[in-house]
This record gives C-alpha cells, structure tokens and sequence, in this order.
C-alpha cells in the first residue's frame, strides 16, 4: 500500500489493515491503528508507520481509544521466512528479553548489527525498540488485570529497572503505571482482586470461525495436557504450557463464528485466561496462544486468494474466516504427529513432570525432548535431534532447514513432515507431497487443505 491508499484505510476505518500498520497525528501526538473511531484527521497531519514501536520512537503514545498496541499483530510474520519475519516472531516470543539482541542475533544466523539495520531499514525500529513496545503492553495488561505491586510488573514485563518502566509506560501511554491500573474496568479489577488468573482478549482481525479450530483441539486433546469442555458453540479449550521461566495453564473459550442471524463477525477477541506460576511468561504464554489458534491471520486476503479458484469458490464461501490452527509447543507437536494421540497420552503419563497443582484434568506437562531421547527408535531419534538442536522449531527456525532435517530422521515420512511445517513452524503455505496444487493458491495452501478437509474434500489434494 502506498501512502493515499493507507489514508484512505483510515477514512474508512476499515479493520481489515490494523496491525497492518499504524497512523500518527502530529498535532495530538497520539498515534492510532487504522479503524479508530475518533476523527479522522487531515491528510497533512497524518504519518504512517510499519510498527506500533516505530510510532512510540518517534515520540507519538498509544491512543486510549482503540488500544493500537493491543491490534492483531501483522500477518506478514506468518508468511514471510526471510530474516526479519524470522526475527519478528522471535522477538513476539520474548527472545530479547530472555537473551538480548545478541541471543537473537545468534539465532538468526546473523551479527546483531546486521539484524539492527535489516529491522530497521523495514520497520523503523530495531530489536530493542520493538521489544519495548511489547514490553509496555504486557506492562499494561499486567496493571489492569493482576493484583501485583508495580515493582513486581516492572521487572515481569522484561523491563532491567523500575525506572525505565515508569518512563516507558509515561512515555507510550502518558500516565503513570499507577493511573494505567486506576482506568482498568471495574470487571477487570474484581478479577484481580480475586486472584482468579489473568484475563486476555485475544484479538483477531476480520471474521473467525471458531467452530472448525476447537473441533480440531477437540479431537486431538491428550488426557492430561489438554481438555474440552461444555458443548460446542460454547466449548472451553483448557491446556498446560511449559514456559522459559515456569508452568501456566490456559483456558479459552470459543466464540460462534457467525451471529443468530448469519451474519459474519467482522473481527473481535476471544476471551481467555491465564494462570501462571512466573508473570514473567505472560508475553511468551501470549504469543504461543496465538500461535496455536491462527489469530494474527488475515482472512481477507486467505478468502480473496481462495475463493478466485473454482474448486474453493463454493468452500470459502461456505466458511469465511476459516483458520489454521498452529501449535503451543511446536517440539511437542512434532512428537505428537509421528507417535499419534494415544501413544502421546502413554508418554505424558510415564515420562511428563507432574503440575504442582493440578487443575481438574490437567495434571501434566508434555515430557521434553531430553526425557524421550533414550526411548530410541523414531521416537528416541526425534527427540535427540530436538533436544541437541539438529532440528529447531522454534519461531525464528528456517522452515526449509527443519523440513530436511526432519526428512533426514527415521520413520518420518513426507507428508508427516509436512503436518509438522504447517503446525508446528506454522506455515500458511504446505501441500502434501506430490499433490497437484494450483500455484493460485499460493501462499496460502494450507489454508486450501482445511477447507477441503472441512468439506471432507480431501481426495481432490491426492
């Protein structure tokens, strides 16, 4: 998009593009996502930026009107693979904050000053910049819905220094964290008070259909790790996560994906809620959420793309807002599809680590790599390779790198590998091996492959 083409997005207040990119207002210093609904503003005091930290570093703060920190972020990070997609979904995963620029960087396969001139000659910040806007924003999430002191918060959204968080969070929000906590809903606050979890808003863009992504969490659930519960347009999703820094436990509630009437949920939230035994996790926990549940996806351009072709027209239809799910822990997933569910419960229960406190069915952990690698065979071969870093999944791992080390393991076929590239490093854009795919479906082929299986078309791919 060039510059008119966003102002026009902004006059629209079209939805479709926030997280896409921002705007700012010189004169008010605030700096929005595209369908705020305030006043649009003149075209001549208008600027645009590629990130919400660009923005912040030029001296514009957050509007309190439409929140543009807490936008879907851009689903441009799920598609593209060079180095600065790479990075960016590190960086949402909390590297930088764990690790610093350098630990990035090594991750890359890049110097760090490569990285901060490649990240910034795109996106207008480097690493740093765009690791303190998230810091804010958990900062803030952390403020309004947990009971915690301030200096706790500081120092559990990443931030070295209460200092430099009470100057962030002035800075990007233009109040102290104290007056961030004051403006929190009343709901809100009682959650806090109550010390029942942290509860999210999981923000999407354009329509979701959730039906599809909670059957699917449905029928692969592993007793003891994951459970659902009540009926479906109103289900519960409930998993454990293993994190960098402790355990959590997440619950998310699904929401229909289209109203009484039929009509399609033009984008919104999901409501979830997160118990953590470290707040330190809240951003990784975040992140790996989203992952899981394809909520940085544009609709929009997946259904214009798909629904071009004759085979798709009627299915995209049919479905609009259709996602991908992807995975929380992408090392547990790759172990998941080669020994399958029940044999993925046999391993919770013999080698996963016990919760400390069990949550109803929860009770435990997905056993890491390092506890399988002396099951040998496949399974022991997979885990080694995972657990000496012969095979990386992480959100920064060079998908076609995985894919042949992947291919190079015993018992791992190519359509196994290929679930794996399309869950686990979530790629919207995998086909099972020797299928004949329209290369109109580009890039968006796993897409294809759930509307055609949520169809029970899936012949059509053989």
């Amino acid at each position: 998009m060039d510059e008119e083409s966003r102002y026009e997005a902004v006059r629209s207040r079209d939805a479709r593009f926030d997280g896409a990119f921002y705007f700012a207002v010189e004169t008010t210093g605030i700096y929005c996502r595209p369908s705020c609904p305030a006043v649009t503003p003149k075209r001549r005091n208008v600027r645009f930026f590629a990130t919400a930290a660009a923005a912040q570093g030029s001296g514009f703060r957050a509007c309190r009107r439409c929140r543009p920190d807490a936008s879907p972020g851009s689903a441009d990070w799920n598609v593209r693979a060079d180095v600065v997609g790479r990075a960016m979904r590190l960086i949402g995963d909390g590297v930088v904050d764990r690790e610093g620029v350098a630990g990035l960087a090594v991750r890359l396969g890049y110097s760090a000053r490569q990285v901060q001139r490649q990240l910034t000659a795109e996106l207008g910040a480097g690493p740093v910049a765009l690791a303190r806007a998230q810091r804010a924003h958990t900062a803030r999430v952390l403020l309004r819905t947990t009971g915690l002191p301030v200096t706790e918060i500081a120092f559990a959204s990443g931030f070295a220094s209460v200092r430099q968080f009470n100057d962030t969070i002035r800075a990007v929000y233009a109040a102290t964290p104290t007056q961030v906590r004051a403006a929190a809903p009343r709901q809100d606050r009682t959650a806090a008070a109550a010390g029942a979890g942290i509860p999210l808003r999981l923000a999407h863009r354009g329509p979701y259909l959730a039906g599809p992504v909670f059957d699917l969490l449905e029928g692969e659930a592993v007793p003891g790790i994951e459970e659902m519960s009540g009926p479906p347009g109103g289900r519960t999703y409930r998993r454990t996560l293993r994190l960098p820094y402790g355990t959590g436990i997440v619950a998310v509630e699904e929401r229909p994906g289209h109203t009484p009437g039929g009509a399609v949920h033009p984008g919104g939230w999901l409501d979830a809620r997160l118990h953590l035994t470290d707040p330190r996790d809240l951003t990784t926990a975040v992140q790996r959420l989203r992952r899981l549940l394809d909520l940085d996806a544009d609709p929009y351009a997946v259904d214009e793309r798909l629904g071009a072709h004759p085979w798709l027209a009627p299915l995209v239809a049919a479905r609009p807002g259709l996602r991908a799910p992807g995975a929380a822990d992408p090392e547990e997933y790759a172990v998941r599809a080669l020994v399958g569910r029940a044999e993925a419960a046999h391993l919770v229960r013999a080698h996963g680590k016990t919760l400390d406190a069990p949550r109803g069915g929860l009770t435990h952990l997905f056993p890491e790599p390092a506890a399988l690698a002396d099951t040998g065979g496949p399974l022991g071969a997979l885990a080694t390779a995972l657990a000496d870093g012969t095979v990386r999944l992480d959100p920064g791992a060079d998908r076609d790198d995985a894919q042949e080390a992947l291919l190079a393991l015993p018992g791992l076929d190519g359509r196994t590998v290929a679930e794996i590239r399309a869950r686990a490093l979530g790629d919207p854009d995998v086909a099972p091996p020797g299928a004949d795919v329209p290369d109109s479906w580009r890039p968006w082929r796993t897409y294809a492959l759930h509307h055609l299986r949520a169809a029970e078309e899936p012949h059509v791919l053989h």
